[in-house]
């Protein structure tokens, strides 16, 4: 059995060069704290984790589906607040709290889902656009419960110690990922629901013709985007001990949008490169400048310039990566058989597997 799975471990993950990227990227970041103790770098990674999970969920979502939400961060604001409030309210702990809250996003989930079973392309994408603006305005309008534009502070942590904080929130970003490459892989055995979402977003009026339930799936795909979301909404809101209108800011959306399509849109893995890139990137990119003797006089406003070196980093990758910067490497890294569809490195001229010519 041991000789089976290791023969399986070598055709299905040595042999593809991007997911022994991906091996050696979670075996990296695992050991991280092992290798230093840096509260800042764990906190920084321990918040990339959560942002990785938020913006898998719009990709499985909006990029499998084609369901473009323009208001994601609502699933995350929705579970933060209510995972707050039920911890200071009552007293339930962080282990409670946070699958409620995700169950709480899922119901929110189902709710937006109702307008997209009749609307399509941009008007479901204004539609999404007005939750998080509509749950704003009851944030503001019941200021008692809620606490108005200061939110909800004073949560409960996680754990005391950010070594802890960090393995927590890379477990579970783990976990979650999994779940979603699988729920979303066309070429699984077993769960059929990614090449239904395909079809879906590839040519909905087909799907339906050819008996698929596409109402259900539409259902099945906000909800899970919505839940998982929670999870990330849930757990930030006790990592920072505070729900506030933050949650829902509309650039938080557009934050998951950046982050996918700058890693690439529609793989799951393309998010998670998106965010460990560009999360640490803008945390530290304040602390180096301010580091240049000539920062001070040149580069007055840190702010400013970080958004702006933001944007045009984005730029530059949909100029000349349109695809992603995750495929784009992928795509150099592989290529794929045109007899059996499997992937292979890049220098081999015959397939691994039925020897079909490659070049």
């Amino acid at each position: 059995m041991v000789r089976r799975l290791w023969k399986d471990f070598q055709g299905d993950i040595v042999a593809v060069p991007g997911r022994l990227l991906a091996l050696i990227f979670f075996l990296g970041l695992m050991i991280v704290p092992l290798i230093t103790s840096d509260s800042y770098l764990l906190r920084t990674l321990a918040f990339a984790n959560i942002y990785a999970i938020f913006a898998v969920s719009w990709d499985l979502l909006s990029g499998y589906t084609g369901q473009i939400n323009f208001g994601h961060a609502l699933f995350f604001g929705v579970a933060a607040y209510t995972s707050a409030l039920l911890n200071l309210k009552l007293g339930l702990p962080p282990w409670a709290t946070i699958p409620i809250g995700a169950l709480a996003s899922v119901v929110a989930g189902l709710i937006v889902c109702l307008p997209a079973l009749r609307l399509r392309g941009p008007y479901l994408s204004l539609v999404t656009l007005a939750f998080p603006l509509i749950l704003l305005g009851l944030i503001f309008a019941f200021t008692k419960f809620t606490g108005g534009e200061l939110g909800i502070s004073g949560i409960a942590r996680i754990s005391t110690s950010r070594v802890t904080d960090f393995y927590i929130s890379f477990g579970v970003m783990l976990v979650s990922v999994m779940i979603m490459w699988k729920l979303t892989d066309a070429k699984s055995a077993l769960v059929r629901t990614g090449i239904i979402f395909h079809a879906i977003r590839e040519d909905e009026i087909a799907a339906r013709a050819s008996g698929i339930n596409t109402i259900r799936y539409k259902l099945l795909a906000f909800a899970v985007g919505g839940f998982f979301a929670g999870i990330a909404g849930a757990f930030h809101a006790h990592f920072m001990r505070i729900a506030g209108p933050a949650d829902l800011d509309l650039f938080l959306s557009f934050q998951a949008i950046i982050w996918t399509v700058f890693g690439g849109i529609t793989s799951i893995y393309g998010p998670v490169v998106g965010v460990f890139i560009m999360f640490p990137l803008m945390e530290y990119l304040p602390i180096v400048l301010k580091n240049l003797q000539f920062a001070e006089e040149v580069l007055p406003n840190f702010t400013e310039i970080r958004m702006m070196i933001f944007a045009v980093i984005v730029v530059v990758i949909l100029l000349f990566m349109p695809e992603g910067i995750a495929v784009f490497i992928r795509d150099k890294m592989e290529q794929t058989c045109p007899r059996c569809k499997l992937s292979n490195v890049w220098w081999r001229k015959n397939c691994r597997a039925c020897g079909a010519d490659l070049r």
